[in-house]
């Protein structure tokens, strides 16, 4: 077994490793250290020996590890003694154990006291199983930022004695708001990276996804799981028709839907109507305009009016200046530009979205559809000046000199 062995292994069992070390050693960022050391053992042991049980191998040699860690802590010959009176147990062998410890996990990850980087830090480094070079990769970040965000973020955890377990029921609902904003955060840094030379990164994007259906299993009598799972596949769907050969943007009227991805719209639906059962929250309403896209045969036939009511009522469950700006597009496929330059001059007005590119954008476009090209190249310019996207940057320079 070779180094890709090693790493598929670790993506899929690290949540279950640092879970169950975790409980048993009470001690988050003791598990952690232990579990990579593991890895790092096996990237050397696996070549010349591959285990019969891989994932059992790690655990046994984390383990191991926590243990050694704990001898040479002298005030804690008891952790020691309980991890060390069984060591022949298998922490795999319980499935309802295994789901409290990942469930618990992704709880202590994206926990209120860390901040929002160190909370998608940590949740990619120890729910997800990235390393620090994927998570710096993934962020355009120095390899040193991330490894100190998630040395930071432990040690937080453990200054605020933050426990290893599930929230009570009544804070439940509302810490997995918590959860659910971390994985989404993730999934639109890959959807649409906010900078660099690509406009995709579809791994950051499917690590999001496989860490919303783990959630998803975990938690499945929660509506808003299954909706922000349901819109991260219909997203995802439209990935291989969204950008060219080059890897230059194909915008949304120019895709060829005979090539958006069938199974992730079907999932999407699955989930969505799961979404359904109790109303639909922020994600599910979301979801559901995404889902009247993947149904639509053209722009030209998409139920504009429908994705307006939509994004009506999800500016009531959760306003925005981006939703209001999202509602404005809608606005002015079903009743016209100049009624959506309303909405868009509104918001510029209250300064709502101060130093974004998406306003001028929506902007210049509404105004080259009114046929005031001057003002629409200058806006598309001012956009472009703002956007750290290279790849956005370019189709809006484009634009903007095609309007002379």
């Amino acid at each position: 077994m070779g180094t890709a062995d090693v790493e598929a292994v670790w993506r899929i069992e690290s949540a279950r490793i640092v879970g169950a070390l975790t409980r048993l050693t009470g001690d988050f960022a003791l598990a952690e250290d232990a579990a990579q050391e593991a890895v790092a053992q096996a990237l050397v042991s696996w070549p010349l020996a591959s285990p019969a049980n891989p994932a059992g191998w790690l655990m046994a040699t984390a383990r191991r590890r926590a243990i050694d860690a704990i001898r040479r802590r002298t005030a804690l010959q008891d952790r020691y003694a309980l991890l060390a009176a069984d060591p022949a147990v298998d922490e795999e062998v319980d499935p309802d154990r295994i789901d409290d410890d990942v469930l618990a996990l992704m709880f202590v990850s994206c926990h209120p006291v860390l901040s929002p980087e160190a909370r998608v830090a940590l949740t990619l480094r120890v729910v997800g199983g990235l390393s620090s070079e994927e998570i710096a990769r993934a962020f355009l970040v120095p390899v040193p930022t991330v490894q100190a965000r998630i040395t930071r973020a432990k040690k937080t955890i453990a200054a605020a004695r933050v426990p290893f377990e599930l929230p009570p029921a009544s804070e439940r609902r509302e810490r997995l708001g918590g959860v659910l904003s971390v994985l989404y955060v993730i999934f639109t840094e890959g959807s649409t990276a906010t900078s660099g030379d690509r406009l995709l990164r579809p791994d950051v994007a499917y690590e999001a996804i496989r860490l919303a259906h783990t959630l998803a299993a975990l938690q499945p009598d929660e509506p808003e799981v299954h909706g922000l799972l349901a819109l991260f596949e219909l997203t995802a769907a439209r990935f291989p028709a969204r950008t060219g050969p080059d890897g230059s943007p194909v915008l949304l009227e120019d895709q060829d839907r005979r090539r958006w991805d069938l199974s992730a719209i079907r999932r999407g639906l699955a989930a969505l109507a799961k979404a359904s059962t109790r109303g639909l929250g922020p994600y599910g309403l979301q979801a559901a305009i995404a889902a009247t896209h993947a149904s639509a045969p053209s722009v030209e036939a998409t139920d504009w009016d429908r994705i307006v009511v939509l994004y009506e009522a999800l500016g009531r469950v959760a306003p925005s200046p981006v939703v209001e700006l999202n509602r404005a597009v809608a606005v002015a496929m079903a009743s016209g530009p100049a009624q959506a330059l309303a909405i868009v001059d509104e918001l510029i007005a209250s300064d709502r979205l101060p130093g974004s590119h998406l306003v001028p954008t929506v902007r210049g476009e509404l105004l080259a559809r009114l046929g005031r090209r001057p003002e629409a190249r200058a806006e598309l310019e001012l956009a472009a000046r703002l956007c750290a996207n290279q790849r956005e940057r370019s189709v809006l320079l484009r634009k903007a000199a095609a309007l002379g």
